[in-house]
């Protein structure tokens, strides 16, 4: 599949909502008795790029540009943690607010990683699958249904690594991020329709995983009629 500029719009903006989402994720906000990381405002956009992705390119495409986002991700962190071990100048007070807020643990940084990873292998996978079974109709069901299952996996394995122990940390915490975020994705699903539509008609490609490898570790390999690209 030749990459197009529209491509690669959906790919930066799934990127950097992602990064984005993980800076502000070390904030807790609390609305009434609920508390949540303030990233859960903007993390579920990064499924709702990678359920487009899926949809219109294909689990291949998705898979790769999940990869892309954890190495960015991890790019991020790692010069974010150098730029903390750097020497301050004794006139700039700010050192114990970056740390705080870009100080990442080795705990916070592996529920993090573990969790993206396998919340959105998995809603793409669950998006993938759908597809074939419901021959592409009712995209509304795939979107949803992908999004319980990612977030999902994604919520539990994130919150309970980065906050268990902590004295905010309950487990209807777990429920009550991930219901906001399936929430999110319901109320975006007429935005989400606007944009498949217009990729598929620009593009001219509706991908079919009907015979892909869904190993998520093989992104470096190219496959060979691993799709079935519908070309209007």
């Amino acid at each position: 599949m030749k990459v197009s500029y529209r491509f690669l719009i959906i790919t930066v903006l799934f990127v950097t909502c992602l990064i984005t989402a993980n800076i502000i994720g070390s904030k807790v906000i609390a609305f009434g008795f609920v508390n949540l990381p303030a990233a859960v405002v903007l993390f579920p956009f990064s499924y709702i790029f990678g359920d487009i992705l899926t949809e219109v390119y294909g689990y291949q495409q998705a898979r790769r540009v999940i990869w892309l986002g954890f190495l960015c991700n991890l790019i991020f962190v790692v010069f974010a943690w150098i730029g903390q071990k750097l020497p301050p100048d004794p006139q700039w007070t700010n050192q114990s607010a970056y740390e705080a807020i870009l100080g990442y643990t080795p705990r916070l940084l592996a529920a993090s990683f573990l969790g993206y990873l396998a919340g959105e292998f998995g809603n793409s996978f669950v998006l993938a699958r759908m597809k074939i079974i419901t021959k592409g109709k009712w995209l509304w069901s795939r979107t949803i249904g992908s999004t319980i299952v990612g977030q999902g996996l994604d919520t539990v394995i994130f919150i309970t690594g980065a906050f268990w122990g902590e004295p905010f940390f309950t487990p209807m915490m777990i429920l009550y991020h991930w219901s906001a975020k399936v929430l999110i994705e319901i109320l975006a699903t007429p935005l989400t329709y606007a944009t498949v539509n217009y990729l598929k008609k620009r593009e001219g490609v509706d991908t079919y995983d009907t015979a892909i490898d869904f190993n998520p570790f093989i992104f470096w390999r190219k496959e060979k009629n691993s799709s079935a690209d519908i070309r209007r």
